[in-house]
């Protein structure tokens, strides 16, 4: 991984593998609407759930470079498998060596300090795509803070293909939105509160609601990510002054640019444009 050293100014970069970080874009953009983003859907490469931790790892790196490249100094993560699989490795080995002045921040850490909050019988239900799943991610993040927890996993396979096929209002998304909570909710009848480990999953919310019995909460991502990053620029003074606020977003795709701007519409009930881009091919 080559990259920019040097400190400068620019966007706040949001990368996801899909459409579902769009989910999260639009919460920090509510939450902060003064800032500049530049979000990068790596699509045509999607889904990263059921991929390797070393092929997550190989895209997610030339995402956040090539963000780099176009002047983010700060690049978050808005997508679950990449935060499980690859921010570590680039925040330890990659950022020291390449951009040690820029940041890249996750969206599972900030998820796993609400839930503390939320449950009462400190079992918690996970639902992510089987990469999410099987990195752990959420089990060891919740052990570290909440070493008396109980935690329960579900992968998903389904959600993401059903979401972003426009598929989400479907029967069939009825029957895999069911066959999956029930799975979970057959793990253990404590867990009280539960986790969409994935950023296409709030298009599925009024579908999880209903499934959920009462008493168990259902945790989405956007807002806690967008609280997180606006209380995280509150306390890094030095990183907030280097993303610039024009009140802009600008989109790239590794797709169709016409394919993204029709699916980005049902995450963000606005008509987007956006920018047809190569990665890996440097």
């Amino acid at each position: 991984m080559t990259g920019q050293s040097k400190t400068g100014c620019g966007p706040i970069g949001i990368f996801d593998s899909g459409y579902g970080g769009l989910t999260i874009l639009n919460e920090i953009r509510s939450r902060m609407p003064e800032y500049d983003y530049l979000y990068l859907g790596d699509n045509a490469r999607a889904p990263y759930g059921t991929r390797s931790f070393e092929i997550v790892y190989e895209f997610t790196r030339e995402a956040v470079l090539h963000l780099f490249e176009q002047g983010c100094e700060l690049v978050i993560l808005a997508c679950n498998t990449a935060s499980a699989k690859a921010l570590r490795t680039i925040q330890q080995q990659d950022l020291p060596r390449i951009a040690p002045d820029r940041r890249v921040l996750g969206v599972i850490r900030p998820t796993v300090e609400k839930i503390g909050e939320i449950t009462r019988s400190r079992s918690v239900g996970i639902l992510g795509t089987p990469g999410t799943i099987q990195s752990e991610s959420y089990p060891v993040e919740i052990a570290k803070m909440y070493p008396d927890f109980k935690v329960y996993s579900q992968a998903c396979p389904m959600w993401v293909p059903l979401v972003e096929n426009d598929e989400a209002s479907g029967d069939g998304a009825d029957y895999f939105v069911k066959k999956y909570i029930d799975a979970l909710l057959a793990q253990s009848a404590e867990i009280d509160t539960v986790v969409l480990g994935c950023t296409h999953y709030p298009l599925l919310l009024e579908k999880i609601k209903k499934v959920l019995p009462d008493g168990i909460t259902p945790l989405v991502q956007g807002h806690l990510v967008a609280e997180s990053l606006a209380d995280y620029l509150g306390r890094h003074p030095e990183m907030e002054s280097r993303c610039t606020k024009g009140g802009g977003c600008a989109y790239l795709t590794t797709e169709s640019a016409a394919k993204f701007s029709d699916a980005a519409t049902l995450f963000l009930k606005e008509k987007v444009f956006a920018e047809r881009i190569t990665l890996g091919e440097k």
